[in-house]
């Protein structure tokens, strides 16, 4: 507990200073979301690499088929999307001549090809209300209307997948059993749909945060502990994350099903009144500016990309893809297409079917994905 309040302290002083001590018009926020590094446990080490706040999603007119616009900004979503620069980062100091860069990485290169994170290092995300979806939906603390209405809806749908609502807020459980969504639909109006954050979070306990494209330099890298701040019930929390999916079976190696430490804090932070802003912030560790992501159209409000955005993050895997060492047996040229990219690391793909696979067997839904059409960009 005292190390889940002093990674709590941490997340909220570190925002505090990034906002003027809370008088920016940026510190607004119903969730903020922050991931600290630790050696071992050992919290006097502990160093805050990301931070973020948000609570909606993009509006399905903006989807964007550059890759240039963020479409979950959502606080732990955007969280694991920093983090995933932060990670870019450190393997970009692989890149340097200079040894004490990469002595700097957390990441030490592996003989056999490919990176894996240094001895030890320990990531655990704190999200100031629990995440939306079933993990949300079932605290106990939410359950107050009429009892008798309510328990069945809550049976019915237990541990079953749910999805966000297009610029709206709350959950719904998934309906369809075709888990495409079309391009043309979403631009004539259909809802966008998006998974929510319980789901994505599962999703993160087998594949690991660091994605498909990361994946063909690294190990998956797996999350320590979640420390949520209210509406947290932690026995629910673990049966959401991890019990739904007992039986996905097998996992290659360096995979795993990943058990996460789960708690609340003492003193948590009174919620926050009034509507949720529009925006979503995000800050990473070395680069002194917050990032400022207007949530509707999934980029800045000068129309500029994020930072996160998936266009900025093929670059970066692009320049690194000829330089460092790959976990991927090589198969000839480099991509050009960023859907092609993902398809590299094979082992991560094969996971992520498994994953659907056990969600549907279980009788929890079938994952939605978004147009096709999104991923198919090319490098400008």
């Amino acid at each position: 507990q005292d190390f889940a309040d002093s990674v709590y302290q941490m997340v909220t002083q570190k925002f505090q200073e990034l906002t003027d001590n809370f008088t920016s018009m940026h510190a607004r926020h119903k969730t903020l979301a922050g991931i600290v590094m630790t050696k071992g446990l050992d919290i006097r080490q502990a160093q805050v690499i990301v931070l973020s706040s948000g609570t909606k999603c993009i509006n399905g007119e903006y989807i964007n088929d550059q890759g240039l616009a963020v479409n979950d900004c959502h606080a732990e979503i955007v969280a694991r999307r920093a983090f995933i620069h932060f990670l870019y980062s450190q393997l970009e100091l692989h890149l340097s001549k200079r040894r004490e860069d990469w002595e700097r990485s957390i990441f030490v290169r592996l003989k056999e090809g490919g990176y894996r994170l240094q001895e030890n290092i320990l990531f655990h995300l704190y999200v100031s209300t629990s995440p939306c979806g079933d993990a949300r939906l079932n605290s106990p603390y939410e359950i107050t209307t009429d009892l008798n209405s309510s328990k069945h809806i809550v049976r019915k749908y237990r541990g079953h997948l749910r999805t966000k609502i297009e610029s709206g807020e709350g959950t719904i459980p998934v309906r369809c059993h075709n888990a495409a969504q079309t391009w043309d639909g979403v631009l004539l109006g259909e809802q966008l749909i998006t998974m929510s954050c319980t789901d994505k979070i599962a999703r993160w306990n087998i594949l690991g945060l660091q994605g498909a494209l990361l994946s063909s330099f690294i190990e998956p890298m797996y999350l320590h502990s979640i420390i949520v701040g209210s509406l947290c019930h932690t026995g629910h929390l673990s049966r959401v994350m991890s019990h739904r999916i007992e039986d996905i079976g097998q996992l290659p190696a360096s995979f795993r099903r990943n058990q996460l430490l789960l708690s609340g804090v003492s003193h948590a932070d009174a919620r926050q009144p009034g509507k949720s802003p529009g925006f979503s912030v995000n800050w990473i560790v070395g680069n002194a500016d917050l990032e400022v992501i207007n949530a509707t159209t999934g980029k800045r409000n000068c129309g500029s990309p994020s930072r996160l955005c998936k266009h900025m993050f093929f670059a970066r895997w692009a320049k690194l893809h000829g330089k460092l060492s790959t976990r991927t047996p090589s198969h000839g040229d480099m991509p050009s297409v960023y859907s092609e990219a993902k398809l590299v690391a094979q082992t991560y793909q094969a996971v992520k079917q498994q994953l659907f696979k056990a969600f549907q067997k279980a009788g929890l839904g079938t994952w939605v994905k978004k147009p096709p059409e999104q991923d198919q960009f090319l490098l400008t």
